[in-house]
């Protein structure tokens, strides 16, 4: 096997992890908008930490494409 065809395959590996990655975020929000719709005066409160989450999910998603990108171009 070829040293391009393993960079490929090993490109293709780390972006199957944002498959994950969109589920966690899916989950993420779902729960937090049933949260929301539960008790709307708790949204003030708990914004912070949904944002902070959505955050944290989104650098994991870009640093996979970043790792993606560098087994590809390297």
């Amino acid at each position: 096997m070829s040293t391009e065809a393993v960079r490929f395959i090993s490109a293709a590996i780390a972006i199957f992890a944002l498959y994950g990655i969109g589920t966690s975020m899916g989950n993420y929000f779902s729960n937090w908008t049933s949260a929301v719709a539960r008790n709307p005066e708790a949204n003030e409160k708990i914004k912070t930490f949904g944002m902070i989450g959505f955050v944290a999910i989104e650098f994991i998603a870009l640093m996979t494409f970043v790792v993606a990108v560098l087994i590809l171009f390297k």
